[in-house]
């Protein structure tokens, strides 16, 4: 079973569990830090090691007017900011093969988002950085074909990988969870995180943006964390009513103590059990 390590957080199917947060898009500067701030607060009273994750640039937007993000440069130096107060790994995904190079400089995970998950030039150029890779299977994807991109960043001798569950296509608008599909990658021997937030998101729902039912976030979080994974993501927000991306989705961070609280007790059976 491989094991990742990033600043003594070891990320593993048999290791306790790490949470991946922050909000969606980075919003500002302020906020950015304010909700880092804040997780740092929870994980480190819980004792769960955590990984900052927002987007630079949401490129993928329904709509040409959405709020996209404060872009690469600014972000950079927002991160920076982040790793050096809360001494934390920072996630971010990245749209095109010249920003791979560029955020490797203080992403320590790269993230390939789920709508390109195949696109070969891209998954290349972010192995070649030797970050460490995670893929977001795509909606469009069964288990079975995430060999597929697998190999394509093994191609450039890099096995720092993890792999993202964040539910399928299902009719016009809905995603559902087929929990088979976290048991079929955990064969691959490596780490399986679970998208909590983007697993209740209706994409394209409200016409000109997704909608969600985050509502169903901690039941579909205990059914994943049941199984024995590596991670959970969760993508929070102090205010998700009007954050910039994403908001039907994205749990309020007020309720995230008491979900970690609850999928601690989880994750200790499955890990015990295993």
């Amino acid at each position: 079973m491989n094991i990742i390590n990033i600043n003594n957080v070891e990320i593993s199917n048999t290791k306790p569990f790490v949470l991946i947060a922050g909000p969606c898009v980075i919003e500002n500067k302020k906020h950015s830090l304010k909700i880092a701030e804040k997780i740092n607060n929870i994980c480190n009273e819980l004792k769960i090691k955590y990984i900052f994750k927002a987007s630079f640039d949401k490129a993928n937007r329904s709509s040409l007017n959405s709020n996209r993000g404060v872009g690469l440069k600014d972000s950079i130096e927002i991160f920076e900011k982040i790793k050096k107060e809360f001494n934390c790994p920072i996630l971010t995904d990245v749209h095109t093969e010249d920003q791979c190079d560029q955020i490797s400089e203080v992403a320590d995970i790269i993230q390939i988002p789920a709508f390109l998950c195949r696109q070969t030039d891209l998954l290349i150029a972010a192995g070649k950085t030797q970050r460490v890779i995670n893929i977001k299977k795509g909606q469009f994807l069964s288990p079975y074909e995430i060999t597929n991109i697998i190999n394509k960043i093994e191609s450039t001798n890099n096995n720092q990988i993890i792999l993202t569950e964040r539910g399928t296509f299902f009719g016009y608008n809905k995603l559902v969870n087929d929990f088979k599909a976290i048991e079929i990658m955990k064969k691959t021997k490596y780490p399986v995180i679970y998208d909590a937030t983007h697993s209740v998101q209706e994409p394209g729902g409200l016409k000109d943006k997704s909608g969600g039912k985050r509502e169903f976030i901690p039941a579909l979080s205990r059914a994943a964390i049941a199984l024995g994974i590596a991670g959970i993501f969760i993508e929070t927000h102090d205010n998700p009513e009007i954050a910039l991306s994403d908001g039907p989705n994205m749990l309020n961070i007020e309720n995230l103590k008491n979900l970690l609280i609850n999928l601690k007790s989880f994750d200790e059976i499955a890990k015990k059990n295993n």
